[in-house]
């Protein structure tokens, strides 16, 4: 299962950047990724595998939100910019000629939202915005 070791890359690189900006203070209240849906990543396996590298770092209760990002290419002969689907089509239905990808391999950190600092002594906590994942 190599979303263990992306979700623990991903810990690793959010706490030393929330680190950088506060020092031993700031807890993540939520963290959006964008996954490509031809990335080979299983969204249902990342989320069960950020829960546990998280586990004793800043981002223990932080709420992990996955868009999902469609693959899509275009027809280099004729432009023509289309959704690949799932299994991909890399051929053009106009032109018949093959397709580069353009889209859908992405694995990016969107957003980090750090608590307020606020909340730290009682306070509500605001809620993210939802971001939904297929």
């Amino acid at each position: 299962m190599h979303e263990l070791s992306i979700a623990m890359a991903v810990v690793d690189q959010v706490e030393s950047a929330v680190d950088e900006q506060d020092p031993g203070g700031a807890r993540v209240r939520s963290l959006t990724l964008r996954v490509g849906e031809l990335s080979g990543v299983v969204p249902e396996a990342l989320d069960f595998s950020f829960g546990v590298a998280a586990q004793g770092t800043v981002l223990a209760d932080a709420r992990l939100l996955i868009e999902t990002v469609e693959g899509r290419a275009r027809c280099e002969d004729c432009g023509r910019d289309t959704a690949t689907g799932m299994p991909p089509d890399l051929w053009c239905a106009h032109c018949a000629r093959a397709m580069s990808l353009t889209g859908g391999r992405e694995l990016e950190i969107a957003r980090v939202v750090l608590e307020d600092p606020e909340c730290r002594h009682g306070g509500d906590v605001p809620e993210a915005s939802h971001v939904p994942h297929r």
